[in-house]
C-alpha cells in the first residue's frame, strides 16, 4: 500500500491558499486513482515546529545510549516527523515562495529532519564527503506558488530563486534523489491578471495530470527502488 505524507507549510488559511488548494487536488485525485492508498497529514503552517536550540543540537549529537530523559524529550517531535517521511513513498509538500526563499515553517520542518544517526551518517573517513543519506527512494512533489514569475533556469528571476535550490539541497534527508523531484507552481499571485488566471488552470490541470500519474502506478518502480 502507498503511503502519501501531506505537508502543507504555508502560512495562509484553506480559502487564501494557493499551495493547499493544489495539496488538496493532488491528495483527492491520487486517492481517486488510488482508493487503498495511506495518507498522513502534517500541517506546519497551521502548527509550526519550534526552532531547534542548543539543546536540541546537544541531544542529536548525543549517542542514543548516552541521552539524559531532557534529551529524549526534546527529540521526540523530531522523531515523529522523521517516523512520518520514513513511513511515506511520496512527499506531497505545499511550499509557497516566501521573500524569494521557504516559509519559515519548512525550514524548521527540516531542521527536526536533518538528523544524524536517523537521516544521514557522518564519517571522516569518507573524506570530502562525509554526509551519506540513510533514507532513499522516495519521491517528492512540491506544489508552490510564487507572487511574481519567471523563477525557472533560464527566466529572468532565476538568479532570485531561493526556494527551488534550498528544497533540493536538502531533499536528500528525506530520502529524495533531486533529480526526481517534480515541482509545479502558480506564478503572477501579486498581478491578479489573465497571466495569474492561466498559470492557476495550468498548474491544477499538471498536479491533476500528475496524480493520477502516480496513482495509477505507471510510475511504480520508484516503490522498489
Amino acid at each position: 500500500m502507498t503511503t502519501l505524507l501531506r505537508i502543507d507549510a504555508s502560512a495562509q488559511l484553506e480559502d487564501r491558499s494557493l499551495t493547499r488548494m493544489l495539496t488538496t487536488l493532488f491528495i483527492s485525485e491520487f486517492l481517486a486513482a488510488n482508493p487503498d492508498a495511506n495518507v498522513i497529514t502534517r500541517d506546519i503552517g497551521r502548527a509550526p515546529v519550534p526552532a531547534i536550540d542548543h539543546r536540541f543540537i546537544h541531544a542529536a549529537f548525543t549517542p542514543l545510549d548516552a541521552r539524559d530523559d531532557w534529551m529524549a524529550e526534546r527529540l521526540a517531535l523530531s522523531d515523529r516527523l522523521i517516523d512520518e517521511v520514513e513511513a511515506a513513498d511520496i512527499i506531497v509538500l505545499g511550499a509557497p515562495m516566501y521573500n524569494y526563499g521557504m516559509p519559515a515553517a519548512l525550514k524548521g520542518w527540516i531542521d527536526h529532519i536533518a538528523r544524524i544517526g536517523r537521516t544521514f551518517s557522518f564519517d571522516l573517513a569518507r573524506g570530502d564527503v562525509p554526509i551519506q543519506p540513510i533514507l532513499k527512494g522516495k519521491k517528492l512533489v512540491v506544489l508552490s506558488s510564487r507572487g511574481e514569475f519567471g523563477f525557472d533556469a533560464g527566466e529572468p528571476r532565476a538568479h532570485m530563486n531561493a526556494l527551488d535550490p534550498a528544497i533540493a539541497a536538502c531533499a536528500h534527508y528525506l530520502g529524495v534523489d533531486a533529480a526526481e523531484i517534480e515541482t509545479i507552481a502558480i506564478e503572477y499571485q501579486e498581478f491578479k491578471d489573465a497571466r495569474h488566471d492561466r498559470s492557476v488552470i495550468a498548474a491544477k490541470e499538471a498536479t491533476r495530470d500528475l496524480a493520477v500519474r502516480f496513482g495509477q502506478g505507471t510510475e511504480q518502480n520508484f516503490l522498489e527502488e
